[in-house]
């Protein structure tokens, strides 16, 4: 099975941007964009300290006994492809950061998943995204779904990569660079939640269909402002077995040249 590659649908002048894939026949991706907020380890274990989050400390603490996985929805329009723009508009946001995280695309119906045997067989492959951010507009919003969901916020691919090709999902190297300057250096084993469990708890308050995607989450930052861009910028993120992912920064106003 392996790696197959993602590639822009058949385009229209109507249409919302999609990825295809030989995998998938037929299937549109994203057709659902699940984000996951706050579940990466400052460092090994539960002991480090919790990052306060984007919302200035308003969000509760997701790693308290008890705890469920901070769930969030991202409008599929915010796709780009590999290789794409990530375009600014400083009339829209201002604090635009980058956020490299594994993304799981659903190849069957899943729906109350009771293991996470039964959770892992629905995935088709994963991907490499970038779960690209408006830092003021979540502020401004106390909640992540407008700041999230700038067209061109979430970059996606290059390839589909399955699960037989992964020996283990939870020990991956993540690591993403702006101008090729380290800003995030991380693995998936640092997850508070899985990527089964994750699939299993959003499988019980929502059915997920061929196509639809779930991001996993961004690793930790002490000091959010490395993980900022600016137009000129060139960000990649990087997953060890999955792929690399690379997009310029530009201006709106250059995009219209």
């Amino acid at each position: 099975m392996a790696r197959h590659p993602l590639f822009l649908a058949e385009p229209g002048p109507d249409l919302r941007p999609s990825l295809a894939c030989a995998l998938l026949p037929g299937v549109r991706i994203p057709g659902q964009l699940i984000g996951i907020g706050e579940n990466y380890w400052p460092s090994p274990g539960p002991e480090a300290p919790f990052s306060p989050g984007p919302a200035g400390g308003t969000a509760p603490d997701r790693r308290a006994p008890g705890r469920v996985p901070l769930v969030f929805g991202k409008f599929a329009g915010s796709l780009a492809t590999d290789g794409a723009p990530i375009i600014l508009d400083p009339a829209l946001a201002g604090q635009v950061v980058c956020e490299g995280e594994l993304a799981v695309v659903i190849g069957s119906l899943l729906k109350n998943a009771g293991s996470t045997e039964a959770a892992l067989r629905a995935v088709a492959g994963v991907t490499v995204a970038n779960d690209v951010s408006a830092r003021d507009l979540q502020a401004a919003d106390v909640q992540s779904t407008r700041g999230k969901s700038l067209d061109t916020f979430c970059p996606l691919g290059p390839d589909l990569v399955t699960l037989d090709e992964i020996p283990d999902l939870q020990s991956l190297g993540i690591r993403t660079t702006v101008n090729d300057e380290p800003v995030q250096d991380s693995s998936t084993a640092y997850m508070v939640f899985s990527v089964a469990e994750l699939l299993m708890f959003c499988s019980r308050f929502m059915t997920l269909y061929p196509g639809d995607v779930l991001l996993t989450g961004t690793p930790w930052a002490a000091d959010e402002s490395i993980l900022e861009l600016s137009p000129g910028d060139t960000v990649s993120v990087e997953i060890a077995g999955v792929g690399t992912l690379r997009n310029p920064v530009m201006s709106a106003a250059a995009a219209l040249v």
